[in-house]
């Protein structure tokens, strides 16, 4: 019998981030995950994932929130602990491809507001829109991690991901991580294609998954047996469904074997106790859909991320429309595949998802087009694997020359241009960022912001004025 080389295997902790944002749309408070973070620092994680993806826009549109303020308030909890976020490559945190000079501060200022692991990712994985902000973070002394977009079809082989690999370890990233959104890498897919990326890179690989498709803790168990240096997890009352498998559940699979992972579970439980009136006011108040709860093996079909069913979800509420959730999800990998077969996520699972809504309730596909398809269509977000459907692109952008360049090499510097548009509102740095990406909501937010202080101002001046009886 062949002896297993001891190799822990460790964990990245998801509940402050990717699992709330993919069970309840990010909301969670910056007020209700304060209390556990000082226990959750004493666990011995390899990082906290706690910023980046879609807790910037939230914090700012629904709970009035600055992430900046967040994020330094984790550091200062977290003494022992790396802090992770999610970087969307040229598009920050945001939907549009934005000027290098934007990129390269928004990096630098995250890393100088506490964040240790930028994981860096391209919707399209079209490493072109990678290289800035790897550089900048490996500038700025941090760790720059890039994630690789997963996704099935033919196209995407065991060869495309291993080449890809060496070309990221060529750019100067410290590690990979296989990015699976939609979970749908299966067990023993993951078993070669862990492989194939230790055979293309000698860089550490961390696995990010979805329970979605329910395959996720088994896809974990493969991947660590093939060598995976590093696995995504949720403390239970947040995982499962669309997020990621439990971290508890985990810990105690890998317990007494070569991987063991060390993590106490006493500790752990502590932790769980902390989030389930959480979630239970969650479920009750409807923040958290039940539907996103189960396993849905049609995943393996639409290809749909955790975090987009549950903005689908809520889309369809909107407009009144729930009945046709299933229409939608059947036709979001026809509009995947008109539009070169990305992987779905963040902004391309947006694009493709919001498009097959419009085609699904229009009764006839393509009759509105949004203005991010016609972008996609443009090349204003990059090149995909495939081509585009001719037909639709000529549709779309008539006898527009597409770009084929690296989009941000059209886009002049832009930072001296945001400062001076909101001038009248800084108060800090960063504000110009959070400008530069949800203008609109930061200027929405910056003005409760100011009406807020005026308010503490107003209560202290007049604390200030009583006279008291003697």
């Amino acid at each position: 019998m062949t002896k297993i080389t001891k190799k822990p295997v460790k964990i990245t902790e998801t509940i402050l981030r990717d699992a709330h944002q993919s069970l309840i749309a990010t909301r969670m408070t910056t007020e209700q995950m304060l209390p556990i973070v000082e226990k959750m620092d004493q666990i011995g994680y390899h990082s906290v994932e706690c910023w980046g993806g879609a807790t910037f826009d939230a914090s700012l549109r629904f709970l009035k929130e600055d992430p900046w303020e967040r994020l330094r308030k984790f550091r200062d909890g977290f003494k022992k602990t790396k802090l992770q976020m999610l970087f969307r490559g040229q598009n920050i945190l945001g939907y549009r491809p934005y000027a290098d000079d934007v990129v390269e501060y928004f990096v630098q200022k995250s890393i100088a507001n506490g964040i240790d692991i930028i994981r860096i990712f391209d919707c399209f994985n079209d490493l072109r829109n990678l290289k800035c902000a790897v550089s900048a973070a490996v500038k700025e002394k941090g760790h720059a991690q890039v994630a690789l977009s997963y996704t099935i079809g033919d196209a995407y082989t065991l060869d495309y991901w291993k080449e890809t690999a060496k070309r990221i370890e060529d750019m100067g990233a410290h590690s990979i991580c296989i990015k699976d959104m939609a979970g749908l890498l299966l067990p023993y897919k993951a078993t070669e294609l862990v492989e194939a990326l230790k055979a293309g890179t000698d860089l550490p690989i961390q696995l990010h998954t979805h329970y979605t498709s329910g395959v996720a803790s088994m896809t974990y168990l493969k991947a660590v047996e093939a060598g995976v240096d590093v696995i995504d997890t949720a403390m239970s009352p947040f995982a499962l469904g669309t997020s990621q498998p439990a971290t508890e559940v985990m810990v105690e699979t890998f317990k007494d074997t070569p991987y063991d992972t060390g993590l106490d579970q006493n500790k752990l439980a502590e932790i769980a106790d902390y989030f389930r009136p959480i979630r239970e006011e969650a479920i009750q108040s409807g923040l958290l859909n039940t539907k996103n709860l189960g396993v849905n093996i049609k995943t393996l079909l639409y290809q749909v991320p955790g975090g987009m069913l549950s903005n689908l979800t809520s889309q369809l509420k909107e407009q009144h429309a729930e009945d046709r959730y299933y229409d939608v999800l059947e036709e979001v990998p026809r509009v995947r595949k008109d539009l070169g077969e990305p992987p779905l996520v963040t902004p391309s699972s947006q694009i493709v998802g919001t498009q097959a809504v419009f085609n699904v309730l229009m009764g006839e596909r393509y009759k509105m087009v949004t203005k991010e398809t016609k972008a996609v269509l443009s090349g204003e977000y990059g090149a995909t694997i495939k081509p585009f459907n001719a037909d639709l692109q000529k549709k779309v952008i008539g006898d527009k020359e597409p770009i084929t360049c690296r989009p941000a090499d059209l886009i002049p510097p832009e930072l001296d241009r945001l400062e001076s548009e909101i001038s009248q509102w800084k108060q800090q740095d960063e504000d110009i960022l959070t400008y530069a990406l949800f203008p609109q909501v930061a200027i929405d937010f910056f003005k409760y912001r100011e009406a807020q202080q005026k308010k503490v101002d107003l209560t202290v001046a007049d604390t200030e004025n009583k006279v008291y009886p003697v």
